[in-house]
């Protein structure tokens, strides 16, 4: 049976011929050290871990899951021991700030190792990677006495974190939460309340467990302007350091899922536990959405990651499994990879995950750039582009990720229903991503409502214009891919300007968004694909070829779906709101 295999030759193709990684970090003020070289190398080693240490015990760790008896969570064998092996070879604090105790390493670095994680073991990847989000909220809103106590524990790993957001009652609409902070007299609060579907919120790693809750305060307006954030750890900490009393908080139960099973999501009780406040009172959704939107990210990496684990499985198998004839009639059994609808299949899968993988290093160096370049206004318009692009990987990489699971299981036939192919876990574990950190739904609303209209339509119009000038100077070289990608521009932009017109209309609005994302998604893979295309032009060795060949199939078979998506765009919201609801 196939095992994982890192994408190391592809990462190093991307950071060295088509996104112009070593120059950017030439222009970012400390990461002037950092090139191609150094993240492959330390990127070479991440694999290693992810591939020897983290895949053995995914199967494993999913068929025992995490358990909860006597009020004490045991995730599965070989996790701890795993966990402490991550930590002592320092990957928890890859991109961590170096003020508290991290490598400071470029954003790029970290999603890519988030994508071998992802690959490897999604249930493990989520304990550094909210912890992680976690660390954002605290150094950009908390005070320096909870930095100082809380951060260079964090950042190495040694202490995790997680966000305790939702209530049984509370879930996209959290102005309905209902748990409660209320003030001790000496800067701390007694928090109160219940939260549901807490990923990482208790484990038996050892350390603390730092927990962001949004509360109300006693005086607190209804609806989200009266919520604020609190760090709340599992383990009161001393003035030495050392971790003191057990805190008022307990898990109730951990949540039967359809995946990720070795993956601790519990049911959280506070019952007075002790917390502090993060960032100003009333704006706790100020705060929390550093984390979420972090998050946000990290979890279109998490379906980017299982895709290219289930594509890697499905390719090994149909080079492998004999059956049927030839095409030609002339030979039997031949490897179903002959088959045109398995290369279909797989190269479905291939097309989403190599251009998906390119638009998420480009997204981590417009985060990189919009956190260190010297220039204010250099600065503003990177972040304004990660805004931009937030939804869409999130949503983009999460939906294309499960379809890519889904067709990969195909592949198998019956043998992708057996788990002890590993299939279908893929299927299962990817099927939380387009729910979590916000619903596809929610993100699509996110760009159309929120995104698509920053700076009246001036944000999306400088992106597409940054694309179309890649297009248009490829278009001599590589003119099949440029051309296909230019003409689907065209139908984003007169879906954008079509839905910038009609702003008011929320009903057009939510009719459209995931058509929109969608569209918007597979312009942005087309882009990538051509800046690929265009960088093996001149080359003849076999990732060159296996680039240019995905390339064409993605104008062929993938950008025609803009042609449908535009067309449901167009056709608004009239079919869809026509039902009464009670004829549903």
């Amino acid at each position: 049976m196939a095992t994982y295999t890192p994408p190391i030759d592809d990462i190093a193709f991307l950071l060295n011929d088509v996104l112009g990684f070593d120059d950017l970090m030439q222009a970012l003020p400390g990461h002037e050290e950092v090139n191609a070289e150094l993240a492959i190398s330390v990127l070479e080693e991440g694999g290693k871990f992810c591939a020897g240490i983290l895949e053995p015990i995914n199967r494993s760790g999913d068929e025992e899951g995490s358990r909860l008896e006597n009020g004490v969570v045991s995730t599965p064998k070989g996790f701890a021991e795993a966990y402490k092996a991550f930590v002592e070879a320092g990957w928890g604090g890859l991109s961590g700030n170096v003020e508290f105790g991290g490598q400071g390493l470029p954003r790029v670095m970290q999603i890519l190792l988030d994508e071998m994680l992802s690959s490897a073991n999604l249930s493990f990847g989520l304990f550094p990677g909210l912890t992680r989000g976690a660390v954002e909220a605290i150094e950009h809103h908390a005070s320096e006495e909870l930095k100082a106590t809380y951060l260079p524990k964090m950042i190495s790993g040694e202490w995790t974190g997680a966000m305790a957001l939702t209530e049984s009652s509370a879930g996209t609409d959290l102005g309905l939460l209902t748990t409660r902070a209320e003030p001790v007299g000496d800067g701390s609060f007694k928090i109160k309340g219940n939260k549901i579907f807490i990923s990482s919120g208790d484990q038996d790693f050892g350390g603390n467990i730092i927990h962001l809750v949004l509360a109300r305060l006693p005086d607190a307006p209804k609806g989200v302007k009266g919520i604020s954030l609190f760090l709340v750890p599992k383990f009161l900490v001393n003035e030495d350091g050392s971790l003191g009393a057990r805190n008022g908080m307990s898990v109730g139960s951990l949540e039967h899922k359809m995946g990720i099973h070795a993956q601790p999501t519990c049911v959280m009780n506070y019952d007075g536990a002790v917390g502090w406040i993060v960032g100003e009172p009333g704006r706790g959704l100020n705060a929390m959405f550093t984390m979420m939107n972090a998050e946000r990210l990290f979890v279109g990496i998490q379906g980017l990651g299982i895709a290219e684990a289930a594509n890697q499985k499905a390719a090994h198998y149909a080079r492998e499994r004999l059956q049927g004839r030839s095409a030609d009639g002339s030979r039997g059994p031949v490897p179903i990879i002959e088959h045109p609808d398995v290369r279909k299949m797989l190269l479905t899968g291939r097309s989403f995950i190599d251009g998906a993988r390119a638009l998420a290093i480009w997204t981590a160096m417009q985060m990189d750039l919009a956190s260190r370049h010297p220039d204010a206004e250099e600065r503003r318009k990177a972040d304004g582009m990660v805004a931009l692009m937030t939804p869409v990987v999130k949503a983009a990489f999460t939906d294309f990720g499960f379809e890519t699971a889904v067709i990969s299981q195909q592949v198998f036939g019956g043998h992708g229903f057996i788990r002890e192919w590993g299939m279908e876990q893929f299927v299962r574990d990817a099927r939380i991503t387009q729910i979590y950190e916000g619903t596809n739904g929610v993100q699509a609303m996110d760009l159309v409502g929120r995104k698509l209209t920053m700076e009246d339509g001036a944000l999306a119009e400088r992106f597409f214009a940054m694309v179309r000038a890649d297009l248009n100077q490829a278009k001599a070289t590589v003119p099949t891919i440029a051309n296909a990608t230019g003409e689907a521009l065209e139908r984003l932009e007169t879906a954008s300007k079509a839905l910038l017109a009609s702003r008011a209309d929320l009903a057009a609005a939510g009719s459209a968004a995931t058509d929109y994302l969608r569209l918007f998604a597979l312009v942005s893979f087309g882009w990538m694909w051509t800046r690929m295309a265009a960088a093996t032009q001149d080359k003849d060795n076999a990732l060159a070829r296996r680039k240019q060949a995905v390339a064409q199939f993605f104008a062929d078979k993938m950008l025609p779906q803009t042609i449908g998506l535009a067309a449901s765009i167009a056709n608004g919201s009239r079919s869809i709101m026509a039902l009464d609801a009670d004829l549903f």
